[in-house]
């Protein structure tokens, strides 16, 4: 028997949600079904809930300390997840992980170096490196048989001295992706032969589907641990993505004393007392949570899939290794992307998230996000079976 209800539909409305109340400014309109920000429409665990809850029956909210016991929780939810032993001195809190990339481009790079990333990739891996005024190396991840793989010998090719970073997508987003340990070794030998840091960018990790399951990029070698700064949080996995939770991993001792100074230098490596009470509910008992939401979500995308198979095959689903979203392939539509997006917007009334912001190869796809109850999702399919006979 199920212990957390998943159909339940939550009424987000008038809560300040990006995903609700963020529509009209974002796509011009509020009639549409939001399946578009990375946020789940799940309730936040019970769990959660509590421990907060119970921390507000305190009546004062001053300065706080960081407890052990939230760096325990931490090392413990990796060493089980991953067998990864991470010592307490590699961790620090870093207030978001998209801040965080900013915050080592300002420590490791200046103006005018050079940030690699590969695409189709999440947008702010682009925005963060242009609007710090560092230039995008591109390096295309290559698309086959239905899934992609990373381009190594265009890598090698586009690398030059200007070539500082590379911000890796582990789980990948918006492919789904989880990486193997090869591709990741391959990635780092390469990165540590031309002095390269990695960001890797690990918020989904624990959202890997059955069948598959999750490689820290920093433990598939020691190449790969000398030269990387990994990011991951529980806010995705748990859907607390309102409490900031990020933290930082760092082993190697000359990267983690230069990040985590400066860091500490603007005080931003200081947690607020709800993210320390989120983030240890979370990691102490949230197992078998998560357990029934990655159930939940691969049988909304099995539902997709199934769906697009049978009433929309203009629409091929990549289906996600990880994660509670799907890129779809919506290229035999032979619609520009100007049209698929209004096709989504103003016909099907869906908000999702328009595939050219993913950089190039993501022109004639969308991104839905089925973190969601079945019934709204079977609601958003239909609308887009419909939207599409009447083409």
């Amino acid at each position: 028997m199920k212990k957390y209800d998943f159909d339940t539909i939550i009424d987000r409305w008038n809560s300040d949600s990006v995903k609700y109340d963020g529509l009209k400014q974002s796509y011009g309109r509020d009639d549409l079904i939001p399946l578009w920000v990375a946020d789940m429409d799940f309730p936040t665990p019970s769990f959660i809930i509590d421990a907060l809850s119970a921390r507000l029956n305190h009546p004062v909210l001053g300065y706080n300390v960081v407890p052990q016991s939230y760096y325990d929780s931490i090392r413990n939810w990796l060493g089980n997840q991953y067998d990864w032993d991470v010592d307490q001195r590699w961790i620090s809190y870093i207030p978001g992980i998209v801040k965080g990339i900013g915050m080592v481009l300002q420590v490791f790079t200046n103006p005018g170096d050079k940030v690699i990333i590969q695409p189709p990739v999440y947008h702010p891996f682009r925005l963060v490196p242009e609007h710090n005024d560092r230039q995008i190396v591109w390096n295309p991840l290559i698309e086959e048989n239905g899934t992609y793989r990373m381009d190594f010998d265009n890598l090698e090719k586009s690398i030059d001295e200007k070539c500082r970073v590379l911000i890796l997508s582990n789980p990948h987003n918006p492919g789904g992706i989880v990486w193997d340990k090869e591709s990741l070794r391959k990635l780092a030998a390469i990165c540590h032969k031309h002095d390269i840091l990695v960001i890797s960018d690990e918020i989904h990790a624990e959202m890997t589907h059955k069948g598959f399951n999750h490689t820290p990029f920093a433990t598939v070698s020691n190449e790969a641990a000398s030269i990387s700064i990994t990011f991951m949080a529980p806010s995705k996995t748990f859907n607390i993505a309102g409490i900031v939770s990020s933290y930082a991993i760092v082993p190697n001792d000359s990267l983690r004393r230069k990040f985590f100074a400066y860091l500490e230098a603007n005080e931003l490596n200081a947690p607020s007392i709800f993210s320390v009470i989120a983030t240890e509910a979370a990691y102490r008992h949230g197992k078998v949570w998560l357990n029934e939401m990655l159930e939940y979500v691969a049988d909304n995308a099995a539902y997709v899939d199934d769906f697009c198979k049978k009433h929309i095959p203009g629409i091929t689903v990549i289906r996600p290794q990880a994660s509670f979203l799907i890129w779809l392939d919506c290229r035999k539509l032979n619609l520009s992307q100007e049209d698929l997006t209004s096709l989504f917007i103003n016909k099907a009334h869906l908000a999702l998230n328009d595939g050219s912001m993913f950089g190039p190869g993501g022109d004639g796809f969308m991104r839905l996000n089925i973190g969601c109850s079945r019934i709204i999702l079977q609601k958003a399919m239909n609308q887009l079976q419909n939207a599409l006979s009447d083409e």
